[in-house]
């Protein structure tokens, strides 16, 4: 790609296309809109880092924990996956525990000890789902299905005593968009406290993207530690993680948990994740409502196309982000995913890519509407994947 407008993207090549991945998400007000580009270029004027804090570090942090409230505290990172790896860390040290659990098909970035994929079953600890991945950090890592209460209470009461931490999307979004059912996340705020673990909402994605305080407020279920990444930098690699006094203060140099980088909080991240906060705070729940009815339209137009074409799909959608899921049966977990018709998918997308609509080339990403995004770009995109789907 060589750049990008609003909610249009151009590749090297001059070709236009309508584009729903955003970048995976942080685009929430589209491609270089000029208020976050200004502040960008202002804060380069100045100087691109310091290696100390600055004012907007401390305005963002602010911010943030007015908008979140489980975030009594916080410390910026530079991506997604730093926020992760730090969190878990964090709750190891807190809790002198040494395991984690974690959900099949959550990605929590690139972090070895997370980087693992289903067993047969609860009891059966991970194996590495990547080369270069040591067994031993996968060792500590227990992975249950997605949705599953049953599967994490067996968890807990077979290895209970040493988790420090459950770590979840609360809404998944790395498997496509998968919401919890009613009840799930309640269950394992449960269990969490009654053993003592810590509960981390991995909100990279759906932080300030579902909700002004992310899929936490919208769910009305608040964990001990929340990471970050994505809008919370503006569209400029940045990450974050935050929660309980306490926790946070576990971290050095007040308490004896490490963590540092020389270029987090840096002024180009920080003053264009401000700007975009202060912007997400100043239009409310408009913002929000506005976004869901951008997904609405394109959801029930997708609907109706696909059942023209008489193509099974299920499309599955929480606000402004959504998955066309390729199978008749609802998707409730990553299992449920993968049973997907994936070559059907392949089609699909590049059938999209040919005709000017850019969404990612995988089964288990969502498409992400920007404000940018507009009724008649929602109508062209509805009538283009009817096209599609005829030439199929």
């Amino acid at each position: 790609m060589s750049r990008g407008r609003d909610a249009q993207i151009w590749d090297v090549d001059g070709n236009c296309y309508i584009d729903y991945v955003m970048s995976y998400g942080p685009l929430l007000f589209g491609h270089a809109p000029g208020f976050v580009t200004k502040a960008i270029k202002a804060a380069a004027e100045n100087g691109s880092v310091f290696g100390a804090p600055t004012v907007a570090e401390v305005e963002i942090a602010e911010l943030v924990t007015r908008m979140v409230p489980s975030v009594e505290m916080i410390r910026f990172v530079n991506s997604g996956s730093e926020a992760t790896t730090s969190a878990v860390r964090l709750a190891r040290g807190a809790t002198g525990r040494r395991k984690i659990i974690k959900c099949a098909g959550c990605f929590h970035g690139s972090v070895d000890s997370l980087l693992v994929e289903a067993g047969s079953g609860v009891a059966t600890l991970g194996v590495p789902g990547t080369a270069g991945v040591s067994p031993a950090l996968a060792a500590e890592t227990i992975v249950v299905e997605y949705n599953d209460v049953r599967q994490l209470e067996q968890a807990f009461v077979l290895h209970g005593h040493d988790v420090a931490a459950f770590i979840i999307e609360p809404v998944a979004a790395n498997m496509g968009l998968v919401p919890p059912v009613p009840g799930y996340l309640e269950a394992a705020r449960e269990l969490t406290l009654r053993h003592g673990a810590i509960l981390i909402f991995d909100e990279v994605i759906s932080g300030f993207r579902m909700s002004a305080g992310g899929a936490q407020e919208l769910l009305g279920v608040r964990p001990d530690l929340t990471c970050f990444g994505k809008i919370i930098g503006g569209g400029v690699p940045c990450g974050a993680y935050g929660g309980k006094r306490d926790l946070m203060e576990q971290l050095a140099p007040v308490g004896p948990v490490y963590q540092a980088g020389t270029l987090s909080g840096n002024p180009l991240a920080m003053n264009a994740g401000l700007v975009v906060l202060k912007e997400i705070e100043r239009q409310g729940q408009s913002l929000y409502a506005h976004l869901d009815a951008l997904g609405q339209r394109l959801e029930d137009g997708l609907v109706s196309q696909f059942a023209n074409a008489n193509v099974n799909v299920q499309i599955q959608r929480i606000g402004s982000i959504l998955t066309p899921f390729f199978t008749s049966n609802p998707v409730l977990n990553y299992n449920d995913a993968k049973s997907c018709d994936s070559s059907r998918f392949r089609t699909f997308f590049h059938g999209l890519l040919d005709n000017g609509i850019y969404i990612a080339p995988s089964q288990y990403e969502g498409w992400f509407i920007s404000t940018a995004h507009t009724e008649e770009t929602i109508d062209q995109t509805i009538e283009t994947v009817g096209r599609v789907l005829k030439a199929q």
